[in-house]
């Protein structure tokens, strides 16, 4: 999977932009705020997901790591491609969906096309949880969130359950915000280890 692309921006349309990597120029899919944000000829960092269809390959960009996991996060619900997922964060800033989430606002959801009321009670019933652990985790530094991101990830790729792998690296940071991703990530096994 490609997580994130680093180059230089060749061109801006008006629900993508063109980045160039060793040559290769990746069309990425993004919001019109992410796209505002970037400068024609200017090296870009965007996070990224690529979603596999039968008939095509494409890349959704992202400001930061955050937006892209509420987009995976999003598309779990039935009903919700990528396309929606991207519609909603272009119409709902990430602490504003993730707050919406958990406080079951059906209004503020279905203020973006596409989402119903019956939609937003989906995404509310199947979401609330999983974006409620991430508000009532301590409050964190852009780098905490960026170090709780990566590690949670690599323990969901050692086959831990995401809400115990989540709950795990909160716990850690808790007890230090100031960790590195790799102590937080040896700490976090450590302290799974002894529940097992």
């Amino acid at each position: 999977m490609i997580s994130s692309l680093r180059g230089q921006v060749l061109s801006i349309g008006l629900d993508h932009v063109v980045v160039e990597v060793g040559g290769v120029g990746f069309a990425v899919q993004a919001t019109p705020a992410t796209l505002a944000t970037l400068r024609r000829g200017e090296e870009v960092r965007l996070s990224t997901a690529l979603v596999v269809r039968e008939d095509s390959l494409t890349l959704f960009g992202f400001a930061d790591a955050e937006a892209r996991e509420l987009f995976g996060l999003l598309q779990t619900v039935s009903g919700i491609g990528p396309r929606l997922a991207l519609a909603t964060l272009a119409v709902l800033e990430p602490d504003k969906l993730r707050a919406a989430l958990a406080e079951g606002n059906i209004t503020v959801l279905t203020q973006v096309p596409g989402i119903g009321r019956k939609g937003a009670e989906r995404l509310i019933i199947e979401l609330r949880d999983k974006v409620g652990q991430l508000q009532t985790a301590p409050a964190a530094s852009q780098g905490t969130g960026q170090v709780r991101t990566q590690v949670a990830e690599a323990l969901l790729g050692l086959g831990f359950p995401a809400k115990q792998a989540e709950q795990t690296v909160d716990a850690v940071l808790a007890e230090d915000g100031a960790l590195g991703t790799s102590e937080v990530l040896r700490r976090a096994l450590a302290a799974l280890g002894r529940k097992r």
